[in-house]
């Protein structure tokens, strides 16, 4: 960018200053949501709570299926955005 346009766009710079922050607050939630640690902690202490008895068959079941459906979404999300 050459030092004319720079002084003529010098007015804009706060409306670019407040996308980049928008942009950079969007990608700290996403990276935040679909982060698939959490699940794969869930589904652990999951089986955990069915191997000590504090949940039956039935709501484990339910409560994986859950949690691996949720696991495809943001699988789906990571491989979206891959170039």
């Amino acid at each position: 960018m050459g030092l004319f346009t720079q002084l003529v766009t010098l007015p804009l710079a706060p409306v670019r200053g407040v996308g980049w922050v928008v942009q950079r607050v969007t990608e700290a939630a996403e990276e935040e949501y679909y982060d698939s640690r959490p699940v794969v902690k869930a589904l652990a202490d999951l089986e955990q709570e069915l191997t000590s008895g504090r949940i039956d068959q039935e709501t484990f079941d339910r409560r994986e299926d859950e949690l691996l459906d949720r696991l495809e979404e943001i699988q789906r999300f990571w491989d979206d955005r891959e170039p």
